[in-house]
């Protein structure tokens, strides 16, 4: 079986993870801090909150952003349904906007028929990766004391006007699933250029202490704390974050394999009848955390019967992104049309693309797809 995804984890990580383990220190301490400020760095930001995962950090982004009870966010529906998950932690309501049909993305243009009195907030997804056009969407919220959310789940290593994605965003949230470029296993990181914020993120994530564990541990004598406000356990440990450092340090090497990875596939998928490739847009690069294939009218099979048939022939591919509306849990909210949306979610599918990925499997995957076309490689034409 060709596997979707296999992260890029080595000799490096394990001894890194070991060495932490050995140290003694496995909970939240200075392997944490040092990955703090190596991904502060590597995004050409001021602060970097490490965290339990991205779920905890849109979190805590929502509750820094002062978003409460009855509040209105601006989401989209085409994302991992912890997008729409962390609006109601807060207790306040999801609002669905329709995408770009070519990015994947919100744009400025969907967004503004949905701003009311109520809006809180809006978060913005860079989708499988893709840059979503953040600076159009920050105009148009921020001058109507609208907070604007980076959703950077899948986004570490794509890049945005010439920067890496998340550095443009007042605060922006990192995972690090094993699904991710970068992993650490489980994880996730808030970034921000806020001092104040970035020091009660920290508090936060560890049940509102004033005083956290590390820092009681390096001062030597007994430091009282206090609990300012209700709080979270939402820390990373320190095996996590060693494993973290190496990965980061490999990430514009895993970014450049997945683009070439993913070039290979658009070169020899050109002939395939209806299919159109995910891209870079024109304001910046993906790193293809998803390359996922969109099967249009001029395709002869449905893409659950594509996934069918490829998972026949040994290759595991994936569903395109979810819809989160057409989930029980938001079913019969009120929301606007999203047709870009239910087109992108029912008629696309994500593709084997990993760092080993072969020359020899990535042919495999081509010839099951031109196979469910009822063609043969580089012929037909049709647009997605």
């Amino acid at each position: 079986m060709i596997p979707v995804m296999v992260p890029w984890l080595g000799q490096e990580e394990a001894e890194a993870a070991a060495e932490a383990v050995r140290s003694g220190w496995v909970a939240q301490g200075p392997r944490v801090e040092r990955f703090e400020r190596a991904f502060a760095q590597a995004l050409g930001v001021r602060h970097a909150v490490a965290v339990s995962s991205c779920t905890a950090a849109l979190h805590l982004c929502l509750v820094a952003a002062g978003v409460g009870e009855g509040d209105e966010v601006v989401v989209p529906s085409l994302s991992f349904i912890a997008t729409a998950n962390a609006v109601r932690y807060v207790g306040a309501v999801p609002v669905f906007a329709d995408v770009d049909e070519e990015s994947g993305n919100l744009t400025a243009g969907s967004v503004e028929p949905l701003l009311t009195a109520r809006t809180r907030a809006v978060i913005v997804v860079d989708q499988g990766g893709v840059p979503v056009d953040l600076d159009g969407v920050r105009a148009l919220c921020e001058p109507r004391g609208i907070a604007v959310v980076e959703d950077a789940a899948c986004g570490a290593g794509s890049t945005y006007r010439g920067g890496p994605v998340g550095a443009g965003a007042r605060l922006a949230a990192f995972s690090f699933h094993p699904r991710k470029v970068l992993t650490t296993g489980e994880g996730g990181m808030v970034t921000c250029d806020d001092g104040a914020v970035a020091a009660r993120l920290r508090r936060l994530r560890e049940h509102g202490m004033s005083v956290g564990a590390a820092e009681r541990h390096a001062s030597g004598s007994a430091v009282p704390e206090s609990y300012g406000e209700v709080g979270f356990n939402y820390r990373m440990t320190d095996i996590q974050a060693a494993v973290g450092l190496v990965q980061l340090r490999k990430l514009p090497a895993m970014v450049a394999r997945r683009r070439e990875l993913a070039e290979r596939y658009r070169e020899l998928l050109k002939g395939l009848p209806g299919a159109r490739l995910v891209g870079d847009p024109a304001h910046g690069t993906t790193n293809y955390q998803s390359c996922w294939l969109l099967l249009g009218r001029g395709h002869p099979m449905p893409r659950n019967g594509v996934l069918a048939h490829l998972a026949a022939r040994g290759i595991s591919a994936r569903r395109g992104i979810m819809a989160a509306h057409l989930e029980p849990p938001y079913a019969g909210s009120e929301r606007v049309p999203l047709p870009h949306t239910e087109r992108l979610t029912g008629h696309s599918l994500t593709l084997p693309l990993f760092h080993s990925l072969t020359a020899e499997q990535q042919d495999r995957v081509v010839e099951a797809l031109f196979e469910t076309a009822g063609t043969v490689e580089g012929s037909g034409g049709g647009d997605a």
